[in-house]
């Protein structure tokens, strides 16, 4: 097939490229940090239907325009929604997001993610259900959730939980800022590309006439790269993230790193102890929570998990931390949230665990229903 394009005529949020057997998916909405709304994703699955039963389709690649891959879900964009208490649309478009990220997990083709740039949050989430993550010298990954009053979500739990030792909870609970080397050797990514090569890349996967996950890891053998993991990274002190990040309390994690940074003072310490100070207390032990309970959980429990804690956010009988955090970051823009519980010791079990519970007596409460006919078998290309 001729290479060609086609978008959405309406809001060219989505652009499809078309290169012989390979699909092109663009986010495209680069003055909002590529993040992704419900059109979006009602463009994407509809795509990715057509494209698995197409036979001369052989791999898909996503990607995002300008220096951004994707900043995550557009919550802001229902703030005022929410506060006038109708959180429907928000619910309704969370079920479908988490929809998406379930077939891309299960598709049947080869799935490229090239994250040339910066990836948060659900953004970092969706690049996660690749079975290829590619990323280069531009790449900076971060999950920081916790600082406008919500939590790692769409399924990231998951893939934080996989990671060595407790990484992903440093990762989760800190929205430490991390770079594509550092992605590379924590498992996050599968290959490093420099960018200058990503065009001969998808040149490259487009000349096969039958795309299956081996021809692409020997393309990408042509062009990856080895780089070696930078000095200050805080991935090379495994072990005293182990040492902080395994206790069993956010008190307690925040505690053993304060009395790691008056031995030291690494840089990355300070930073990960004065992020933790700024972040909703709420958020952090949720998190904490979620990660702990996505090692012994499958994808879909996860993807189940994350939507009953979504609901519970919006909604705001438990909590409006996520209230208040996007308001001091979108809206009003003063980055002074004021967190209700404002103490990590005021925020007990018992309200975390509220979190986690489904309201079966609840008539506006339902569970996530995933589909039972689409199986999460991913090809192995890393740790993940």
């Amino acid at each position: 097939m001729a290479p060609g394009s086609s978008s959405d005529s309406d809001l060219n949020q989505i652009i499809i490229e078309e290169n012989h057997n390979v699909r092109k998916i663009i986010f495209n909405r680069p003055r909002q940090l590529n993040s992704l709304n419900p059109e979006m994703g009602k463009i994407m699955k509809k795509a990715l239907k057509k494209y698995e039963a197409d036979d001369t389709v052989g791999v898909i690649i996503v990607t995002g325009q300008g220096k951004v891959f994707s900043a995550g879900g557009d919550i802001a964009s229902y703030y005022h929604d929410l506060l006038a208490g109708d959180w429907s649309k928000a619910v309704g478009g969370y079920n479908k997001q988490l929809l998406l990220e379930h077939r891309f997990a299960t598709y049947k083709k080869p799935v490229v993610m090239l994250m040339n740039g910066v990836v948060m949050g659900g953004g970092a989430a969706l690049a996660m259900n690749g079975n290829f993550r590619i990323v280069t010298e531009n790449t900076v990954f971060s999950i920081p959730e916790v600082f406008i009053g919500f939590f790692p979500d769409v399924g990231i739990s998951y893939f934080l939980s996989q990671l060595s030792g407790y990484y992903g909870e440093y990762l989760g609970l800190t929205g430490a800022r991390i770079s594509g080397t550092e992605m590379l050797a924590s498992g996050l990514a599968t290959h490093f590309v420099l960018s200058k090569d990503l065009k001969s890349l998808e040149n490259e996967l487009s000349k096969i006439a039958y795309m299956d996950g081996s021809a692409v890891v020997n393309v990408l053998k042509k062009f990856a790269h080895q780089p070696n993991l930078e000095s200050d990274s805080a991935f090379a002190r495994l072990d005293i993230i182990n040492k902080c990040f395994s206790k069993n309390t956010v008190e307690d994690i925040l505690s053993t790193l304060e009395s790691e940074v008056e031995k030291c003072g690494d840089g990355w310490m300070i930073y990960a102890v004065m992020s933790m100070k700024s972040a909703s207390p709420t958020s952090l032990k949720i998190c904490l929570k979620n990660i702990r309970e996505g090692r012994k959980s499958t994808r879909e429990e996860c993807l189940r998990r994350d939507y009953t804690l979504f609901r519970h956010f919006v909604r705001g009988k438990l909590s409006r931390d996520i209230f208040e955090g996007v308001r001091a970051v979108t809206i009003d823009k003063d980055r002074r949230p004021k967190w209700n519980p404002q103490k990590l010791e005021e925020v007990s079990d018992e309200l975390v665990n509220q979190f986690f519970q489904d309201l079966d007596n609840d008539e506006d409460w339902d569970c996530l229903e995933i589909p039972d006919d689409r199986k999460i078998t991913k090809i192995k290309t890393s740790k993940l």
